[in-house]
């Protein structure tokens, strides 16, 4: 799954204003829904694409790649960089959508024959072209993450690599490198992985790693804040559950200095 990811897209494209925001219609306005599609082999979904501003509006649409970086954020990255982006069939490639009209795209997925089994992930890039004879020239981007899940032996598997610490004044900010080293996305609720401080073997602190999503083959770093008293060396121990019932948590001991 990508929710998280899908959520954080807005933070990278420019993000569709509400129909409520104000009293009068915005001149652009562009909204799809669903956020992000599922596709199971060679299946297919749509994508509603709706025109909730005052004016026509183009829209162009294309496939493109979909990372992370290190702390989460996504990246369009080019379709050579994602094989699935390259797999996507999406019909129609462009929009006429009159003020308050919606339509409809169809989108799946044509596997390979080698196609490796698990989650691959990609993104249908719908992109506003600016309307002509306008003052001021406004081009909306949406990304819906499609994430291709292809038949086979589903592999989950996290390693925790490294803790380290990073002052910053009076805070302690402690970055945890995690790998998937999986074949299918991990969504890492809160309190998934989390961190206990030990002192002379008593608990006196513990940490919870925000919300965020692990692509597979890819690492990530979880930030945890710390604004305690602790100071010196403390033992830290970083448990990470599985998504799976009756699986055990991931476990590795680290000691850090606060």
């Amino acid at each position: 799954m990508i929710a998280p990811a899908a959520a954080a897209l807005s933070a990278l494209l420019l993000a569709p204003a509400s129909p409520g925001a104000g009293a009068a219609r915005a001149p652009a306005s562009l909204t799809a829904a669903p956020s992000r599609l599922a596709l199971f082999g060679s299946a297919g979904q749509t994508i509603r694409v709706t025109n909730s501003g005052g004016d026509p509006i183009v829209v162009d649409v294309a496939p493109a790649g979909f990372a992370l970086n290190l702390r989460g954020r996504p990246r369009i990255v080019p379709r050579t960089a994602a094989a699935a982006a390259s797999w996507l069939s999406i019909r129609p490639r462009r929009l006429r959508l009159e003020p308050g009209r919606a339509a409809f795209l169809a989108v799946s997925a044509a596997l390979p024959p080698r196609a490796a089994p698990g989650d691959h992930a990609a993104l249908v890039l719908l992109t506003t072209r600016p309307r002509r004879g306008a003052g001021l020239a406004i081009r909306m981007r949406i990304g819906i993450v499609v994430v291709v899940r292809v038949p086979g032996a589903i592999v989950r598997r996290l390693e925790v690599r490294q803790l380290r610490v990073r002052r910053q004044g009076a805070r302690r900010l402690l970055e945890l490198s995690v790998a998937n080293r999986g074949n299918v996305s991990e969504r890492l609720e809160p309190g998934r992985v989390r961190v206990t401080f030990l002192r002379r073997g008593r608990v006196v602190a513990r940490l919870r790693a925000p919300e965020r999503e692990l692509l597979p083959r890819t690492a990530g770093i979880d930030e945890f804040r710390y604004r305690g008293p602790l100071r010196g060396w403390v033992t830290a121990v970083v448990e990470v559950t599985s998504s799976e019932r009756g699986a055990h948590a991931l476990s590795r001991t680290f000691r850090i200095r606060l």
